[in-house]
């Protein structure tokens, strides 16, 4: 048999619990899953599955926003700022046409 070493993952419980039931659907266990999803990982030399963000994210709408949440917002956006996570108009608009040129 071949040698294993243990692998410990947080996950939340309704996650887990709607995976196991597939697996089980399956006939595949937990562990053998797990298994599997590393073997891809060095075989692809990378996350097996495509990983992306949304093509458009909803922005946030001022009037809907508490007073505490709107401060949040404030907070996020000044340290984007600090860490120079921000991008010129110019920036922006290439983007915006370079989207707008693929559809």
């Amino acid at each position: 048999m071949a040698r294993t070493a243990n692998v410990f993952a947080r996950v939340e419980p309704e996650v887990k619990e709607q995976a196991e039931q597939v697996l089980d659907r399956l006939g595949i266990p937990m562990s053998n899953a797990v298994g599997m999803f590393l073997r891809q990982i060095v075989l692809q030399r990378g996350i097996p599955f495509e990983m992306k963000l949304p093509a458009y994210e909803e922005p946030v709408a001022y009037g809907s926003l508490t007073k505490e949440q709107f401060n949040t917002e404030i907070e996020k956006g000044m340290e984007d700022i600090k860490a120079g996570r921000v991008y010129s108009a110019d920036d922006v608009e290439a983007e915006i046409k370079r989207e707008f040129a693929k559809r």
